[in-house]
């Protein structure tokens, strides 16, 4: 799916792969400090407090990485959407650890079964997958209700169709 496909899509990377990237260029001793100064930008409350505390952090670290912040910069468009949302909101979307699971289950399955003899075996395997992990899902996201309150009133008609079927 692409920004063509659905024009008024919001990218946002996950934060936590973000922070996994700029992790690989620390040593171990600085890895704590440094993560410290990352969390003060991506737990600001607005975007301009998080440029703060980038710039911050190029102060501090750019001597000795300069790749992070660099990385953050050329990314900030796709790293800060989520700045704009209220934190009961972020919390449940800034990572998309949820979705990359699904997605390796599903891949697991495949990857073993080799062929399929038509495209409703496909459908009936990836129908037992998503039900199979369904059961594990047993933790509520946190403040959905108010989540989805400010989801309908932020998306509006985009989200009307999906919230009265």
């Amino acid at each position: 799916m692409s920004v063509s496909v659905y024009p008024n899509t919001q990218i946002q990377l996950c934060i936590v792969h973000v922070i996994r990237n700029s992790l690989r260029f620390v040593s171990f001793r600085d890895r704590k400090a440094l993560s410290v100064d990352l969390k003060k930008i991506y737990q600001s409350t607005t975007e301009s407090e998080a440029q703060s505390h980038l710039a911050a952090f190029k102060e501090t670290w750019d001597p000795k990485y300069p790749l992070i912040s660099s990385s953050w910069e050329r990314n900030w468009n796709l790293i800060t959407p989520f700045l704009s949302y209220p934190d009961y909101i972020r919390k449940a979307i800034y990572t998309t650890n949820a979705i990359e699971s699904v997605n390796r289950s599903m891949r697991k399955v495949l990857k073993t079964k080799g062929l399929f003899p038509n495209d409703d075996s496909v459908m009936k395997i990836m129908y037992l997958v998503l039900k199979n992990i369904s059961r594990k899902w047993t933790m509520p996201i946190r403040d959905w209700g108010l989540a989805l309150n400010q989801f309908s009133i932020i998306f509006g008609e985009r989200l009307e169709n999906h919230l009265h079927s």
